[in-house]
């Protein structure tokens, strides 16, 4: 099969796309055929060296799939050969096949073509865990999101206003703050021209947010902090700005504020596996129902990964960036 290779730690320049061997399925993986595999900034970062897969993963590119089932081993009971499905994955997407577990699959959901589902399990996995498992954001609740014209930006804006809560974002360009109004976002706040702590306040009465979720890091911790409501709570998923900060702790005993910190990919097949299952009830519905819908930038071809790790990185996209083998 094809797959994009690291040829050495580096740049975008350092992808090149091979022909390497096709990967074995163990009893309780199936082999999907890829259709579409979607980038992830952890992309970027392996190819620095940065992100190294977990033991025993797939040493190629890409945490998120989808495709049609090939192969299954022989202790699946669920999927069947021909069946279109999504992934989320370990390593392994920028090829023309990969192995995954079978609890970390799920159906095509009704209504998104087979490609656009490859935007899908990374966000949901993400956002479901973060906001909804975790910091339990309930509705009625106010949920800021840094980075709203992400990838996981835009998932998040739908599923947290499907759910009943208010919803505000932070993105640096007005046609960024226009795509997440367009999304369902309530407040849209340019972080370059505006400080968010003040509008959150100036928009909940002094309140501040219920729930934030974060990728921005050290720069943004004790803003974070400050912006919070009673109760609130911090998650973590990016370190973009860095990752030490100095903070006052006296906020945190004083409004009873809860920080957490994950990610998914070094996550246990046990864990992931009861991750996709909660985003299969509660997420899922809210795509067929076409309240939640993929949000797909730009695609690419395998043999332009280079030009599509120069895009991710430069920031300038909205929602997801797609490769198709």
């Amino acid at each position: 099969m094809k797959a994009v290779v690291i040829t050495s730690e580096g740049g975008p320049e350092v992808l090149r796309i091979q022909e390497v061997g096709d990967p074995e399925i163990k009893e309780d993986e199936v082999l999907i055929r890829v259709s579409a595999s979607a980038l992830n900034l952890g992309d970027t970062y392996q190819r620095q060296g940065l992100y190294p897969p977990p033991p025993g993963s797939s040493t190629y590119l890409g945490l998120e799939c989808s495709g049609v089932v090939e192969a299954v081993g022989n202790n699946v009971s669920r999927w069947r050969i021909g069946d279109q499905v999504c992934a989320l994955l370990s390593g392994g997407g920028y090829a023309e096949k990969v192995a995954v577990p079978e609890g970390q699959v799920l159906p095509v959901p009704p209504g998104i073509s087979v490609t656009d589902a490859a935007s899908l399990p990374e966000v949901a996995c993400t956002v479901w865990s973060t906001v909804f498992m975790m910091s339990r954001l309930s509705a009625g609740e106010t949920f800021l999101v840094h980075g709203g014209s992400s990838g996981i930006g835009t998932f998040a804006i739908q599923i947290a206003k499907y759910h009943g809560a208010r919803v505000f974002v932070t993105a640096g360009s007005e046609e960024k703050l226009a795509a997440c109004k367009d999304l369902g976002a309530d407040v849209c706040i340019n972080y370059k021209t505006e400080d968010f702590v003040a509008r959150v306040k100036e928009e909940t009465e002094q309140k501040g947010a219920d729930v934030i979720l974060d990728c921005v890091g050290a720069s943004y911790l004790q803003r974070n902090l400050d912006c919070l409501n009673f109760d609130g709570r911090l998650f973590i998923i990016g370190f973009l700005s860095g990752v030490a900060a100095q903070v006052d702790l006296r906020g945190l005993l004083a409004k009873r504020l809860t920080v957490q910190a994950a990610g998914l990919r070094y996550r246990s097949p046990e864990n992931k596996a009861a991750i996709m299952k909660e985003v299969e009830q509660n997420v899922w519905p809210a795509v067929t129902e076409g309240k939640v819908k993929p949000v797909v930038y730009k695609c690419f071809s395998l043999s332009e990964a280079v030009e599509a790790h120069r895009l991710i990185e430069s920031s300038k996209h909205i929602g997801k960036i797609l490769l198709l083998p």
